[in-house]
């Protein structure tokens, strides 16, 4: 039994070993897919579905102004903390809707509706400080925002997802419909012969956005989940009529009386 017992305990430990060599290839392999190593089932990885969708940088307004009057102080200021707004708001849903629609949708359901927006908030601080001296103009060249340090899993490069899916697969090649907004023109009261021409020019641009946004509707079929079409294509046109009625409301407040609540007029809607 004396000469029996060290192979026993040399077996033992033998065994022991073994069994705690497994346990830690095996924490190994674990840890190597949790690190990114590829699933052979789906073909991607894990760390690839975590990956940062950047954020969204703009150019600054501020620091491209006149002198801005006392007068305009306020309202300059009030539309330069409304453009940060914007941007943390688009920045948040950025960061909410990764793996959200195809290739294309950061562009158009966060990008194009945030420059739209900046269109028109800057429209209004340009407006603000022409009322008391002149009108500075080119700001509108600081509306476009831009995607900064996007990852592989950013908002505009994921897979679609599952509403989106399900509705390219179960509608998206039926009839879109059109497009439908309020008529401006015949809500107008007299238009001064001096302002004729710039509301004329404003009213067919209304057209043309409406068209715009038609014609988007119609080639964007199955992009998207379920409020693509408000948020990507309604939304910013709202946003684009709103300041263009702005301006024709503007043009006629030059001569006569300034037309108010115009602005209800910007809404449109979908119908099939």
């Amino acid at each position: 039994m004396s000469r029996a017992l060290p192979k026993y305990n040399k077996r033992r430990v033998a065994i022991i070993g073994g069994a705690a060599a497994v346990a830690l290839s095996g924490a190994v392999i674990a840890g190597s897919a949790l690190a990114g190593t590829p699933d052979k089932n789906s073909g991607t990885t894990n760390a690839r579905t975590l990956a940062s969708p950047g954020t969204i940088t703009c150019p600054d307004v501020a620091s491209r102004l006149p002198a801005v009057p006392a007068t305009a102080k306020a309202e300059v200021d009030r539309n330069l903390t409304l453009l940060q707004t914007q941007i943390q708001e688009a920045d948040k849903r950025l960061q909410t809707t990764v793996g959200q629609g195809g290739p294309n949708f950061v562009n158009n359901a966060i990008l194009g509706p945030l420059k739209d927006k900046r269109v028109s908030t800057i429209d209004r601080i340009a407006t603000a400080i022409g009322r008391t001296t002149t009108k500075p103009t080119g700001l509108d060249s600081l509306a476009a925002c831009a995607l900064n340090g996007s990852g592989g899993a950013a908002a505009g490069s994921g897979a679609p997802s599952t509403a989106a899916s399900q509705q390219a697969g179960t509608g998206a090649k039926t009839a879109t419909g059109t497009i439908t907004c309020p008529d401006v023109a015949s809500k107008l009261p007299a238009v001064p012969a001096t302002a004729k021409a710039e509301v004329d020019r404003n009213l067919t641009l209304l057209q043309t956005q409406i068209q715009e946004a038609d014609k988007r509707l119609q080639t964007t079929v199955g992009q998207g989940g379920p409020n693509f079409v408000n948020n990507a294509i309604l939304g910013p046109l709202k946003d684009k009529r709103v300041s263009t009625i702005d301006r024709i409301a503007t043009a006629i407040g030059r001569t006569t009386t300034k037309p108010t609540g115009l602005d209800s007029l910007a809404a449109c809607t979908l119908t099939r």
